[in-house]
């Protein structure tokens, strides 16, 4: 029987196999977006859908050198069927290879949705008139170390300290520090609302496939977590919820004295294919996608806008981003910004060979 894909951030699949990175064959694209990624990579299309719950569209736009942005909260509708997804931490919108293009689909798509749970901050004017226009001098948060204290390739610190340098020369106020925040405490409530996301997904699945969700429909991760679900209890949940809310207040609470945070979209370049496969043991593959991508969530949970930029590069030819966070609502700094970046190292005439 086919399997379906649920969740990770690679892009491969007992179904549809593995999508190869266009800068080197044997690396992953990211995920879950990755498929967007490689066909922008490819030069096929100029942009491509991507959903972002963990950081599927920043994950794939830094490994495939594009630009990647999570708008905020409520900005772009997820209804009328679903109107959320893991409580408020999935948003839509794309990868695209130019900001400007990023702006003007957001421009097409936003809208306040009828009956929607979450109201997103009306923009000022429409966000492509962003595009170019002066950010001001910025105060920017540099924050390198990862949660949760796991290894931070050296790459990967370098092209946010690089991206540093580079806002500092566009005359951007810079401060390394840390964030206010308990990481442990937040990934537990963040699995928490996954797991039990995931199970409810996988039951309501049992009306499409005409008989409940086994173990023969799904690969080994996607169980484990939704089994991991089903034995979450009422309780947990709702702290989990409440939890995360909070993490979204200490967020805002320390963004009143910076614009903007950056960091490095991963703390690894592209690894290789098959390490973080969902047909291995869930805590294999768990210290694995922890260890790849252990800043991304955090904007998700606090429902913040949030953007891969790709500036750097590996010695061996491995796109790496860096990634910029705004203040809720503030969509538009992002853009302002992203667009000086982009004027000052552009991006867009890299192929792969």
């Amino acid at each position: 029987m086919h399997k379906m894909r649920v969740l990770t951030t690679t892009t491969e699949s007992v179904l549809f196999a593995q999508t190869h990175n266009p800068w080197n064959l044997e690396r992953t694209t990211g995920g879950s977006s990755g498929g967007a990624g490689a066909v922008l990579a490819s030069r096929i299309v100029p942009m491509a859908h991507g959903s972002d719950g963990g950081g599927s569209i920043r994950i794939p736009a830094s490994c495939c050198d594009v630009f990647g942005f999570k708008p905020t909260r409520g900005r772009v509708p997820l209804g009328p069927r679903q109107f959320e997804s893991w409580n408020g931490c999935t948003q839509h919108h794309a990868l695209t290879i130019s900001v400007r293009d990023s702006a003007a689909l957001l421009d097409a798509s936003v809208r306040a949705e009828l009956g929607s749970p979450y109201f997103s901050p009306p923009p000022v004017r429409p966000f492509l008139k962003e595009v170019g226009a002066e950010p001001g001098r910025l105060r920017i948060a540099v924050v390198t170390a990862t949660p949760g204290g796991t290894p931070l390739d050296p790459e990967c610190k370098n092209a946010a300290l690089d991206a540093a340098k580079l806002c500092e020369t566009l005359r951007h106020s810079i401060e390394e520090t840390a964030l206010p925040i308990d990481f442990a405490l937040a990934r537990g409530a963040f699995c928490a609302i996954l797991q039990v996301s995931l199970a409810r997904v996988l039951d309501d699945a049992a009306a499409t496939l005409g008989h409940p969700v086994s173990e023969q429909d799904v690969e080994l991760v996607t169980w484990a977590t939704m089994q991991a679900g089903t034995r979450v209890a009422s309780v947990t949940y709702s702290r989990a919820i409440a939890t995360l809310h909070q993490i979204g207040l200490a967020m805002a609470k320390f963004q009143h004295s910076y614009d903007v945070v950056l960091s490095p979209t991963l703390a690894k370049p592209p690894v290789a294919l098959g390490l973080m496969s969902l047909s291995q043991d869930v805590s294999t593959w768990s210290k694995e996608v922890m260890e790849f991508s252990p800043y991304t969530a955090l904007y998700n949970v606090t429902g913040q806008p949030s953007m891969s930029v790709p500036l750097h590069w590996t010695s061996d030819g491995l796109p790496i981003g860096v990634m910029f966070s705004g203040r809720l609502g503030e969509d538009a700094t992002l853009f302002r910004l992203a667009a000086q970046i982009e004027k000052a190292q552009p991006w867009d005439k890299r192929r792969p060979h």
